[in-house]
């Protein structure tokens, strides 16, 4: 989820490497868990490619360093349009319209692009290309020759 990458300033702000696009982890009230217990963001604004956060109760420099490279864990968000990794890793995968059975979901690869379904055969499928979900299967619009079929 991310990482309090250092303090910044005197009054216990810290800059957040955070890896998430949901809004609702940049907002004022987000929690976030660590190995010592939970953070509750007070203030957070856009810091470069990064985040500024003040978090409740860390109000001086030495409390913010005290964080410098803690963990930071948040409870999933419950979206039924979202399709998330432990959801697809291990499902079937099919083609639209005939439903044939084209290989398991062994992985996502991390792509700037499109993430990518890495099916058992090693063949590599844009998330893009998902069109349906239902649990244990996914469909998938494929353009001809992307399997090499």
């Amino acid at each position: 989820m991310g990482r309090v990458v250092r303090p910044h300033g005197l009054r216990g702000d810290t800059v957040v490497d955070l890896v998430s696009n949901r809004p609702e982890r940049t907002r004022v009230g987000a929690t976030f868990v660590t190995d010592d217990g939970t953070l509750e963001v007070s203030e957070v604004r856009p810091f470069g490619d990064r985040w500024l956060v003040h978090f409740s109760g860390v109000d001086d420099r030495r409390s913010a360093e005290a964080l410098r490279g803690r963990v930071l864990r948040a409870a999933p968000i419950a979206d039924a349009e979202a399709l998330w990794v432990h959801d697809l890793v291990g499902a079937r995968a099919v083609r639209a319209g005939d439903g044939s059975f084209v290989g398991r979901v062994v992985s996502v690869v991390s792509n700037p692009a499109s993430d990518l379904l890495e099916l058992e055969s090693g063949a590599l499928v844009p998330v893009r290309f998902v069109v349906a979900w239902r649990p244990g299967e996914l469909e998938l619009d494929l353009p001809d020759g992307l399997l090499g079929d």
